[in-house]
């Protein structure tokens, strides 16, 4: 597992970004086993507390759950699944839409220009 920290944002958010997005490309399928807390801090060479609060904040949010002392999974309900997909697509968006407003484009021009790039890019 390779993660590439910024110094703008908590460790533990990165991580838990991190899952998101392999969440929502399908890279960790829905029940796959993940590394134990203590196993995923060394492998990003990170505190373990911090590997901890990434996964307890995971837990809140329903990406992934623990049975007893079995090892963590990733959630089965494609509806959390959908959502994280949704997110990370707005996130994207938003982010895109602050960008490219002091151009002042129509909208019109804008989806065109969009679907060709994302058609092309797809070859």
């Amino acid at each position: 597992m390779n993660v590439s920290f910024n110094k703008r944002e908590p460790v533990y958010v990165q991580v838990v970004r991190h899952f998101k997005e392999q969440i929502a490309t399908g890279n960790f399928e829905p029940g796959q086993e993940i590394p134990s807390r203590r196993e995923l801090a060394n492998q990003l060479k990170i505190n373990p507390n911090t590997a901890q609060r990434a996964y307890k904040e995971m837990e809140v949010e329903g990406l992934i759950y623990t049975e007893g002392n079995n090892p963590s999974r990733i959630t089965k309900d494609e509806k959390i699944i959908g959502t994280v997909r949704e997110e990370l697509i707005i996130q994207a968006v938003d982010s895109f839409i602050a960008s490219i407003r002091p151009i002042d484009v129509p909208v019109e021009e804008l989806v065109s220009l969009i679907k060709r790039k994302y058609t092309e890019s797809g070859n």
